[in-house]
């Protein structure tokens, strides 16, 4: 999303290497947090937390990966030009009707995606926050809303074939929540037999 964002308005600070970094760097924390932000208010989790680093605000973002951001514009925007060529050379052997449905299939697909994604992490964190009597603020609509959902065979079968903790845990080692007291639990730890597809490169 990031990207995309960059992407779109980098017309507006393209004129050097510098306005780029520049924009790069702001545009990539204003997204940032704003993702952050909308991820917890919508799902009452937080998929990073910078709140370790020199210079965060709310622990959103910091110096460092929104320097990132804006480190990695410039050549974000360079490999777009190699993009916008091959997509040039497509439009001329594909009829534009078949692009188009093409990009609005692909466009529903990732749409559809992130909803069941969305979704599946929703009923994972209800599920470990039940499971294991975490203390969090909300936890009387948590426990309504995962009694619900449980009582229907269907929906119940459904999650625990698709989005079981073995799967949400190898796919989502690093999600976490917070408690009332205000602590950070990381839900692998509370299912320590599971181990991520991949290795942690940094420390919690």
């Amino acid at each position: 999303m990031g990207a995309v964002i960059i992407t779109i308005f980098s017309k507006y600070f393209s004129k050097n290497k510098f306005t780029l970094f520049i924009g790069g760097f702001i545009i990539g924390a204003v997204t940032e947090y704003l993702a952050s932000f909308l991820l917890e208010m919508v799902m009452n989790i937080r998929w990073w937390d910078y709140s370790g680093y020199i210079l965060n605000i709310n622990g959103r973002i910091c110096l460092l990966y929104s320097a990132f951001w804006g480190i990695l514009t410039p050549l974000l925007i360079k490999i777009n030009e190699y993009i916008d060529r091959l997509i040039n050379k497509i439009k001329e052997k594909v009829h534009i009707k078949l692009l188009k449905t093409i990009v609005l299939g692909l466009i529903t697909f990732l749409i559809v995606d992130c909803l069941l994604t969305c979704y599946a992490q929703k009923q994972f964190i209800n599920r470990m926050i039940v499971k294991n009597n975490i203390n969090v603020e909300n936890k009387a609509e948590i426990e309504e809303e995962y009694k619900k959902t449980y009582d229907n065979e269907f929906l119940s079968k459904t999650i625990l074939k698709f989005w079981n903790n073995e799967k949400m845990i190898k796919t989502f080692p690093n999600i976490k929540i917070e408690d009332k007291e205000h602590n950070i639990i990381y839900l692998d730890s509370l299912l320590p037999e599971i181990t991520p597809y991949y290795k942690k490169i940094f420390d919690k």
